[in-house]
């Protein structure tokens, strides 16, 4: 059995944690002073934060332009209500306590300086992860670096702190956790490293320093800082050759290709163990009986849908866009659209070159791409994390592992990084965007890409260069859960205008043959479609208009930052409410 972190620790922390404004959970007579001794007692402690990090899920980019779910998205159409309560909100506070709690106790534990580090860097980086999280939602935030009594009036009703100074203080926590924490190989598997802390701080950088450039907001950092750190730090993750762009195998998950379609992108995303996979800088890890997902059972079958902007995304196979490629076949037939394409289309969006179930050792194809109201209501399922073993579907038995930080990531982060900055050289592109187009054996990017006449409409243009930059993050990391900040980062929320970002295949005669018998498009009795473009397509959102208006973005829209709860600004008048939302 593969060595795991510890995941049944988290209801450890629970004993420490508690509300905010109130402690009601007697923890310093349970734990003050008798536990905080030996460095095994702060691995233990530690041990519960780990739930903290990204799990399974198939879900991750529902709210975006890449993908249409059952039920519209109020956030979306801006028919979003400020929640009444901190829960509803995502204004929890359970998690800080948790860190500070132990920060404010570890001091005691006999140990040497290494070892006692490692723990708290290991703390220090889950405050920080929570702590970007609510900047992203909220803007300013209270920063907190002790676990409050009731009787800390000051603390518990204080103003919020900037967000550039509690970015500040995130930062100085992921440099901690870069100095204490152990370097690749030296860890237990499946605790963080040096790395996986470069990696999120990387993240963060590239965030907030592109976040900047498009908003034109100043302070420090400066948007030019955060992106040369973004910059430093993945490239000392790419320059320590620990870790490499992986051809995924079937190694028994049931993910053979047919003839001439190989499976090395999709086979990355269902492998049973990633312990020792060059891509993983950092997995979660699951054990049959032991530890259990679901993933298996909701990819292509949840009821999300790819929209068609998406599908409209991948490249031609001779690197050129479907606006100017002579390869390009259309979309008359669903085949059509695959001919082709960039690999990856077929590796995850379901069709007849990738096996859907495996019967009696049989590769087994669906007829047809479900389009149902409970499968993918666009006719374009996300198979990404699907595999074909049925043991797989069963509920809660799925148990391949799962990327927490990716090198693929890491390497995309680089070369936008430089792009934003204007150094990105052939080099750069070589070392970091053409390794993941070596792996499914399209053409190479170029520091002169060809400028895409039906480019997609940020509400501003980007070099040629930056924009298939973009183009390739949102291909390469579909569904894993960055779509949404990007589009915010960007100042891109004018994409949400394109009705494509909401629209799925197009019916044509030759897509009503091949699901006769089984769909009907139209009428009071079909799947809804609607006209676009002199074109029919299906259509989740009958209800709604392709221009509604909560879809259109203003430079000041309310959405860019979430709304805090009305208890809380009942309970601490010094809170504000953010921008828009008191409206």
């Amino acid at each position: 059995m593969k060595l795991r972190y510890i995941m049944y620790m988290a209801a450890f922390t629970g004993v420490f944690s508690a509300c905010y404004v109130t402690d009601k959970s007697p923890i310093d007579s349970m734990t003050d002073a008798s536990y905080w001794k030996t460095v095994q007692d702060l691995k233990l402690y530690a041990n519960g934060l780990y739930g903290n990090l990204d799990a399974p899920s198939v879900t991750k980019d529902n709210t975006s332009d890449n993908c249409v779910t059952t039920n519209y998205s109020s956030w979306l159409f801006n028919e979003l209500t400020i929640p009444a309560t901190a829960g509803d909100a995502g204004w929890s506070w359970t998690n800080i306590r948790s860190c500070n709690f132990f920060l404010q106790r570890y001091q005691t534990v006999d140990g040497t300086e290494s070892e006692i580090n490692q723990y708290v860097a290991e703390v220090r980086f889950f405050r920080a992860l929570d702590y970007y999280g609510k900047i992203k939602s909220f803007g300013d935030v209270p920063w907190y670096e002790k676990d409050l009594k009731t009787t800390d009036t000051d603390e518990l009703y204080k103003a919020r702190d900037s967000r550039d100074y509690v970015l500040g203080k995130v930062i100085e926590d992921l440099e901690f956790a870069i100095e204490w924490l152990p370097d690749y190989g030296k860890q237990e598997s499946g605790r963080l490293t040096k790395d996986a802390a470069r990696a999120q701080l990387a993240r963060i950088c590239l965030y907030y320093g592109t976040y900047k450039k498009y908003h034109n907001e100043a302070g420090s950092p400066t948007s030019e800082e955060l992106l040369n750190k973004a910059v430093s730090l993945s490239a000392e993750i790419i320059n320590s050759g620990n870790y490499e762009i992986v051809k995924g195998s079937d190694s028994g998950c049931g993910q053979s290709p047919f003839d001439g379609y190989p499976l090395y992108y999709s086979n990355q995303f269902v492998q049973e163990d990633l312990s020792s996979n060059k891509e993983a800088i950092l997995a979660r890890y699951y054990e049959d009986g032991v530890l259990m997902h679901e993933t298996g059972r909701q990819a292509g079958s949840n009821g999300t849908g790819l929209s068609k902007d998406f599908v409209e995304s991948f490249l031609c196979i001779d690197g050129q866009p479907i606006s100017v490629s002579s390869l390009y076949q259309g979309d008359a037939s669903l085949e059509n659209e695959f001919v082709n394409r960039d690999p990856r289309m077929y590796q995850i969006i379901d069709n007849k070159h990738k096996p859907y179930t495996i019967i009696n050792g049989e590769k087994q194809i669906n007829p047809y791409p479900a389009c149902g109201a409970n499968d993918a209501v666009t006719g374009y399922p996300c198979v990404k994390y699907r595999s074909p073993l049925q043991a797989q579907w069963e509920a809660n038995k799925t148990t391949y592992d799962w990327f927490v930080y990716r090198y693929a990531e890491v390497l995309l982060i680089n070369a936008e990084a430089h792009a934003e900055l204007g150094t990105c050289t052939q080099d750069v592109l070589d070392k970091t965007i053409n390794l993941l187009r070596d792996r499914v054996e399209m053409p190479h990017m170029t520091t002169n890409p060809i400028a895409d006449p039906a480019a997609i409409d940020y509400g501003y243009t980007v070099p040629p260069l930056i924009y298939e930059i973009r183009r390739e993050r949102r291909i390469e990391l579909i569904a894993e859960g960055h779509r949404l900040d990007d589009l915010k980062r960007w100042n891109a929320m004018k994409v949400l205008e394109n009705p494509k970002t909401m629209l799925g295949i197009r019916i044509t005669d030759a897509v009503r043959a091949q699901y006769e018998g089984n769909v009907v498009f139209g009428g009071s009795e079909g799947r809804p479609t609607v006209e676009y473009q002199g074109n029919i397509y299906l259509y989740q959102y009958p209800s709604k208009s392709l221009n509604d208006a909560g879809r259109k973005w203003s430079a000041n829209d309310k959405r860019w930052l979430s709304p805090l709860p009305t208890d809380e600004l009942v309970l601490n008048p010094n809170l504000t409410q953010n921008p828009g939302w008191n409206q």
